[in-house]
């Protein structure tokens, strides 16, 4: 759903600040879906995702139309996680209540900060009190499952300001956090200031200490970490993004969207004039495709599970074989040995300071 009230200066999703042609872009959607049910009949499915964008700026009979249109064409679990993405100050207690009734039993709501000075910072249009009211609108509306993001290292942010952060977020009814640090990305705003010399962002070490203070925060309030950037309540991990983790098939429909089945990626035009023209033209707006081999599988199968609930290995000898063990053995001996990772049972997974230096320990591999 690419449609936004704003563009914040962090964001390099794909997104447009208009409502404008969302009917239109409704029934190309729809024509998209339909397509692909042709092709993949007899697909079981376990989740829908609404990400954007800020798909709650859709009405909800909105959504609805593209929820029945779904269960029509595919074989929905009677069971799945339904998860839509909102921000606070996009909806109030009737719309949300309207959401559930069509059948979303997952809210995520991107607060990012409960400081208003960080919140300015990163150019949201809702404030502290609008978000915290925004997740007691979603417990009292019936959504048991809710999530909200947050962002550390933010400029001025500092400890005792993340600290209270974390502290709101467990006192709150909320199931999952999804905890990052400030990214910078090419093509933001953030970036282009940054280069500018007018922000400096925190450094590695902060950075770092503030990761790891979050892990401690979390997991000593009732949180499980599941994945690297990912905290929930016991039994609340997203179906969603397991999904992704465990290497398993997802279709992505939208302007910029990724798709992921029998090994084969492909992902969709960004702009959504060309979107709804290709799918006017030939029912799909695929821009681009790649067949992976089995080495660049074998290597996201293990990437994706280590960076979240572990790397099961009878499961990567019956997919791949014994070889990646054997290469990597003394490594993962000596990870073993520095504290960074457990090997128990067949079983490897990052220790919270394995979590720490994820990406560094992953490149490692051979």
């Amino acid at each position: 759903m690419p449609f936004c009230d704003h563009k914040c200066i962090y964001c390099d999703f794909y997104s447009i600040i208009t409502k404008d042609n969302i009917d239109n872009y409704i029934s190309s959607l729809k024509r998209e879906i339909e397509n692909y049910s042709k092709q993949l009949n007899g697909k079981n499915i376990i989740s829908i995702f609404f990400g954007g964008g800020t798909p709650s700026l859709l009405t909800p009979n909105h959504i609805n139309e593209i929820l029945l249109f779904i269960k029509s064409n595919f074989n929905l679990d009677t069971k799945a996680e339904i998860t839509l993405e909102t921000n606070p100050g996009t909806v109030d207690n009737r719309k949300l209540s309207e959401f559930r009734d069509i059948g979303i039993n997952r809210i995520s709501i991107g607060v990012q900060s409960f400081n208003d000075n960080d919140l300015k910072f990163l150019t949201r249009i809702h404030n502290k009190q609008t978000a915290v009211d925004t997740i007691k609108s979603a417990d009292k509306a019936g959504f048991e499952n809710i999530n909200i993001d947050l962002i550390f290292s933010i400029p001025k942010q500092n400890k005792d300001i993340w600290e209270e952060n974390l502290e709101l977020a467990a006192a709150l009814p909320v199931k999952h956090i999804s905890a990052y640090s400030l990214i910078l990305e090419k093509g933001t705003i953030l970036n282009k200031m940054v280069l500018d010399g007018k922000i400096k962002l925190k450094d590695e070490d902060y950075d770092a200490s503030q990761y790891e203070h979050t892990i401690d925060f979390l997991t000593s309030h009732g949180f499980e970490q599941y994945e690297v950037s990912n905290f929930c309540k016991p039994g609340f991990e997203c179906v969603h993004n397991l999904s992704y983790w465990e290497h398993k098939n997802y279709i992505g429909f939208g302007p910029s969207a990724h798709s992921f089945v029998d090994n084969k990626r492909w992902w969709n035009f960004s702009s959504l004039k060309m979107y709804m023209s290709s799918v006017e033209l030939k029912d799909s707006a695929v821009r681009g495709s790649e067949e992976l081999t089995k080495k660049e599988l074998e290597q996201e199968f293990i990437m994706l599970a280590l960076r979240s609930r572990g790397l099961n290995l009878n499961i990567l000898k019956k997919m791949y074989g014994n070889e990646w063990i054997s290469v990597n053995n003394n490594y993962i001996n000596k990870l073993v040995e520095d504290g960074f990772i457990i090997w128990s049972d067949n079983f490897i997974k990052f220790t919270k300071a394995g979590y720490l230096l994820c990406d560094e320990i992953l490149l490692k591999f051979q």
